[in-house]
């Protein structure tokens, strides 16, 4: 994807790339559960690098599985710069899949953003790393306490939604989405588009316009709309 275009995504909000999404007829784009650990970030858009998680099984969920080939350990050296990590944690909320460490690594690797339905563990220390993370919350108990490290770069489900290596990821206040990879030309300009026309509309709400016929336009509503972009230039 070129730099361009990345660029032309920071300035769509996720609740526009969900309605951009829907009228392509997909409605489960958005993560259930991932929030900012840090409010008041900026969008951040970028490449999916997936992580897949299932539940503990007590032979190979041990603190001796962070050694071997096979681990987050192993994962976070294979993921490439700029990636949006998206770890599928099964929404479990009572183990942290990453602490300070392992996001002093991804930062240094810079990754992106970490985003999962899961928590994290370390909040001070993942704070101090500065990597942006999207998460459902925090927990002290390590991942091994209710997750088992399988994968990564296969598909997975985070948040109730299917994700696919080298979908592109968009995450803001309101949380992430995923948008395939063969619609993201479509979301960028559409949702860019988009965003200009409700710019116009709060101008119009802001005059005393009434809605019906404005949002959505009626075909008055969208000839006064394009002497305003034609204005613009």
């Amino acid at each position: 994807m070129s730099a361009a275009l990345y660029d032309l995504l920071r300035k769509v909000t996720t609740a526009t790339v969900t309605t951009m999404l829907l009228k392509k007829g997909i409605r489960r784009c958005w993560m259930s559960g991932p929030k900012p650990l840090v409010p008041g970030g900026e969008r951040l858009v970028g490449p999916a690098f997936t992580l897949r998680f299932v539940p503990a099984r007590e032979d190979l969920a041990t603190p001796e599985s962070w050694s071997k080939p096979i681990s987050t350990r192993g994962a976070i050296e294979a993921m490439p710069e700029g990636c949006m990590v998206v770890a599928d944690a099964m929404g479990i909320t009572s183990a942290g899949i990453f602490g300070d460490i392992l996001c002093a690594r991804m930062k240094k690797r810079n990754v992106t953003a970490l985003i999962t339905d899961g928590v994290m563990r370390d909040r001070t220390g993942v704070l101090a790393s500065g990597l942006s993370v999207w998460c459902a919350g925090v927990a002290a108990p390590a991942s091994v306490n209710g997750l088992t490290f399988v994968n990564w770069q296969e598909p997975i489900g985070c948040g109730g939604v299917a994700v696919f290596p080298d979908d592109v990821i968009v995450a803001d206040e309101d949380g992430a989405v995923v948008i395939p990879k063969d619609l993201v030309e479509y979301v960028a300009h559409e949702g860019a588009e988009h965003e200009l026309y409700e710019s116009w509309v709060f101008t119009e709400v802001e005059r005393g316009v009434p809605l019906p016929g404005l949002y959505p336009p009626n075909d008055e509503a969208k000839a006064r709309y394009a002497g305003w972009r034609s204005k613009r230039g």
